[in-house]
This record gives structure tokens, sequence and C-alpha cells, in this order.
């Protein structure tokens, strides 16, 4: 049962990771821009955060479905709206860091004495400052717990955690390559793929900022 848990873990959170969103985009571009050295800091560290995350979201899955709506309203703003918002800001903000930077060229070494702070701490931060991950935990951690597909004790959400650590790990690591393949496929420029994946965030804010106008209107 609890290798199943395990699986569980994976399969689901690694899905999650499956649409393009500020986490594996950003791993694409340090593919690109930093190298594999510095993506495997990146992605063991949020990686790390993620494990924490999910627990206590599966802690709260069950609880906060029963008695939270996601159409209701914080001060008189859907909790819905406010993620949104942040998410907006956040991929505007990262858009923007993407463009300013486009032309820098991509600084990559082997070297041992790397300085791997930097893509720990942003990982760190990523895995912190991951908000869509509230309405996809409330909504997937409350439907296995309800169909008893995992059990609520503390180790079997442990595993699940960790399964769920070993799923984004996985699913970046994918993507990380992906990047690498496409780079070298098509033999595409820095620049382009930095110009790509700034234009592909803001289009993801405008895609927010309408659909929250039709939730208005």
């Amino acid at each position: 049962m609890l290798f199943l848990t395990f699986i569980l873990g994976i399969l689901l959170n690694a899905m999650g990771y499956i649409p393009p969103g500020n986490i594996n985009l950003t791993v694409a571009q340090l593919t690109i821009n930093k190298g594999m050295r510095q993506v495997w800091y990146f992605i063991f560290s949020f990686s790390c955060v993620e494990i924490f995350f999910t627990f206590g979201m599966m802690r709260f899955a069950r609880w906060a479905m029963s008695d939270i709506n996601p159409n209701e309203a914080v001060s008189e703003v859907r909790l819905g709206t406010l993620v949104d918002c942040f998410m907006i800001l956040m991929f505007i903000v990262m858009g923007t860091i993407t463009w300013i930077n486009r032309k820098k060229v991509p600084k990559t070494s082997s070297k041992k004495d790397d300085k791997r702070s930097g893509s720990v701490l942003y990982g760190l931060i990523l895995g912190v400052l991951n908000p869509v991950q509230i309405p996809f935990w409330l909504f997937f951690g409350n439907y296995v717990i309800l169909h008893e597909w995992i059990k609520t004790d503390y180790l079997s959400l442990i595993i699940f955690a960790i399964g769920s650590g070993f799923g984004s790990a996985g699913a970046l690591y994918v993507y990380a390559h992906f990047a690498t393949f496409i780079q070298e496929k098509f033999a595409l420029s820095s620049l382009i793929i930095n110009k790509s994946i700034a234009i592909f965030l803001y289009v993801l804010a405008v895609y927010l900022i309408v659909k929250q106008l039709i939730v208005l209107l």
C-alpha cells in the first residue's frame, strides 16, 4: 500500500508540471543559460520544498475543501482571483526579467567551484512562491483522500509527499533535457529561446487577465 502511495505521489505531481508554467519554463531557461549542473541545484532545492508543501496541503486538503470554497470571497475578493492576481504579477515580473536579459551570453561551466547558491536559493523561493499548487492540491488531494486511494495517517502522507518530490524532480528533469534537445535539434540561439519564454510568460499573464475579466463581467 505504501509503495502504491509513493507511486501515486510521483504520477500526480508530475502530471501537474506537464502544462507549461513559470516553474518548468524557468528550468528550460536555466538549462539554456547556465547548464545542467545549475539546473540540478534548482530542481533539488525546489523538490525539497515541494515535499513539505505537499505534506502540509494534504493535511489541509480534506478540511479545506469541506469548509473553504474557491469561489468564496475573502474581503469581497474571490480566493481564485487572489491566486490568479499573484500569478499574473509573477508571470509579468519573470517575463520582464527574461526579456531584459535576453541578449546576455550564456555562461556554462563544468568547474567544481561553480556557484550553486544562486540556483538553490532560486529553487527555494519558487518552491515557496508557487500558489498555483494550492488549488491543485486542494482538488486532487481531496479527490484521492475521498476515494481512499491513500490513507491519511502521517506515514502515508509522508510517503506520498516524498513521491510528489520525486514526481516534480522527474518532470522538471524531462523539461530540462527537452530544452537542450530543442536547442541542439533546431540550432536555436539563447536569444531566441529567452525571447520565446518571455513572450509565453506574457501570454499566460494575458490569459489570466482575460479570464478574470470574463468572471467579473
